[in-house]
């Protein structure tokens, strides 16, 4: 492992879904999340850590919350699967081991049935990255028509198919709001190269790891801000945005991303920050105080071209 990070930094996270569901609520018959009421789409902080984790697993990268083998294991197996040893024989000493194996550990933090010095049955790591529920910036649709069929009879002999929901959102513009706690890096060993790998996982993973409900997803502006010390939080991103029009959205095409509230905010800070991480999909339209602007380009002229790094993946 590398240099452990010194600064905090927040992360504002895009990506759009179309005719897909984003995060299915079992406790719903598999519908998107929804909050009703204001017809806004939810997708679940473990949905988007799913995403991460399954990427760096597929680079080859070791996860702690991961399937062995193709098979589900318990936290305890895992442990004994990756250490070689029972779990008698797993103690606190392990910890650093584990802390440069686990790339996941190192971002989001465990729950690892190891005994701590109090005596406990398990350590817990309180992860340096932390995302809260992501929600949409518009007001979403689910798609009328949900019954599918299937060709295969659901008993021996019967001769017609089984039918089924497959619930689905017109259009969704889907925000999360991130936040990387320098002072948490030490105990969980967060490096700058790790860090590195998360801002890749999110830009790439959603698109490379689409199933058939997924496939429609792609990811649209992240944007990682890192601050000049460990102290400094400018607040929730995403409140900073609005989107035009806010309803009957069916495409990227059908509307704008206004930003000028967030870029000024940015802007009046420029003091307190060090560098801003920036992916950006040129056919998502973006707006300053109503004036069409890139968004690439705008921030690199109200903050400076060498706070802003392009990230080209």
């Amino acid at each position: 492992m590398g240099e452990l990070i010194k600064n905090n930094s927040e992360i504002l996270f895009i990506y759009d879904a179309k005719l897909t569901n984003p995060n299915g609520d079992p406790d719903d018959e598999n519908r998107p999340r929804m909050d009703y009421e204001t017809k806004t789409n939810l997708v679940s902080d473990v949905r988007l850590k799913r995403y991460v984790r399954d990427y760096l697993q597929e680079k080859g990268k070791e996860i702690f919350v991961a399937k062995v083998e193709g098979e589900t294991v318990n936290a305890t197996e895992r442990l004994e699967k990756l250490l070689g040893k029972t779990s008698k024989n797993i103690s606190k000493d392990d910890v650093p081991v584990l802390l440069e194996k686990l790339v996941d550990v190192r971002l989001f933090g465990a729950t690892m049935p190891i005994k701590s010095e109090d005596g406990g049955s398990s350590l817990t790591f309180t992860g340096p990255v932390q995302f809260n529920w992501g929600y949409s910036l518009n007001k979403v649709e689910l798609v009328e028509s949900n019954t599918i069929t299937s060709r295969f009879s659901s008993t021996s002999g019967n001769e017609q198919g089984t039918m089924g929901k497959d619930y689905r959102l017109y259009y969704s513009l889907i925000a999360f709001h991130g936040i990387v706690a320098a002072h948490r890096a030490k105990f969980t060993q967060l490096d700058m190269e790790t860090l590195s790998l998360l801002d890749e996982a999110l830009v790439k993973a959603i698109p490379l790891l689409a199933t058939r409900s997924k496939i429609g997803q792609y990811p649209r502006l992240y944007l990682r801000v890192e601050y000049v010390d460990d102290t400094t939080y400018l607040g929730d991103f995403r409140s900073f945005l609005e989107v035009n029009p806010k309803e009957g959205l069916r495409d990227i095409t059908d509307y704008s991303l206004e930003a000028g509230k967030l870029v000024d905010l940015l802007a009046e800070n420029n003091p307190k920050i060090t560098k801003i991480l920036l992916y950006f999909d040129h056919n998502l339209k973006t707006t300053y105080h109503g004036e069409a602007k890139n968004f690439a380009r705008l921030l690199a002229e109200k903050l400076g071209d060498s706070k802003v790094s392009i990230l080209n993946y």
